[in-house]
């Protein structure tokens, strides 16, 4: 489904941001993509979300190609960014989720549906900065997720959460990842999802330098500026973040 060729990217003024990163994520796959602040994360999802194309390399996302087919990838892909501000243009919930849709029953009732899947319903006439911190994050999932992508990338999505939104979150990427989605979910943080992976990735200064199973990697991420989930560093076992969660 994503696969990265020696992906180099520097942008127009700076020095090179990745270096040579080659990783693959299967269809229906949940990659998680750790590093420190400016390890390279942010720009590698945004390279994947076809905002960008590779100075160097290529990558394929759903059989789409980069460089060259960017808009095609955008197609397929939806990208879920750190700061929700930066992602919310409507004035309201309604406005934003219906922002660029054909306008009409058959799009606002799917609209609606979405909005209750996400408890969002009862938001549906508030102002978007009335809204706390999560709700702005669920907002943004939700108008992704309105276009049916083939793979949803998140930036850092517990960022900022308190423990009841660290546990829905945890569940909305469970519940995609059931319906067969392709995610990538991208944090400094491990502790919050790294029992819900099939592999981890690590980048420091733009370079992958870890790649795997999370068994096969959590020894070594602490020498990139991560920090291993207390349960590995008591244990050396995976597990749930929550106890009380099914796996």
């Amino acid at each position: 489904m994503i696969e990265l060729n020696t992906v180099t990217f520097a942008y127009p003024v700076g020095d090179e941001v990745l270096s040579g990163v080659s990783l693959t994520v299967e269809k229906g796959g949940l990659l998680g993509l750790a590093g420190a602040n400016g390890s390279g994360k942010s720009t590698l999802l945004s390279l994947m979300a076809g905002l960008f194309a590779p100075s160097r390399g290529s990558l394929e996302v759903a059989g789409r190609v980069s460089p060259g087919h960017e808009g095609d990838i955008r197609n397929v892909c939806r990208l879920v960014m750190q700061d929700a501000d930066l992602q919310i243009l409507g004035a309201t919930v309604e406005e934003d989720l219906l922002l660029g849709r054909a306008r009409g029953q058959a799009a606002t009732a799917e609209a609606r549906t979405m909005a209750e899947r996400f408890n969002l319903l009862k938001y549906w006439d508030s102002p978007v900065q009335t809204l706390s911190w999560g709700t702005k994050r669920k907002l943004c999932l939700t108008a992704a997720l309105l276009d049916r992508p083939r793979v949803l990338l998140l930036d850092e999505p517990f960022s900022g959460l308190d423990y009841p939104g660290v546990r829905e979150m945890r569940a909305l990427i469970r519940a995609n990842r059931e319906a067969g989605l392709t995610q990538v979910v991208s944090s400094h943080d491990l502790e919050s999802f790294i029992d819900l992976v099939d592999g981890l990735a690590v980048l420091d200064n733009g370079r992958l330098v870890l790649n795997g199973p999370a068994e096969s990697v959590l020894d070594h991420v602490a020498e990139h500026s991560v920090r291993a989930p207390g349960s590995w560093t008591a244990c050396r076992t995976i597990v749930p973040w929550d106890e009380g969660e099914p796996r």
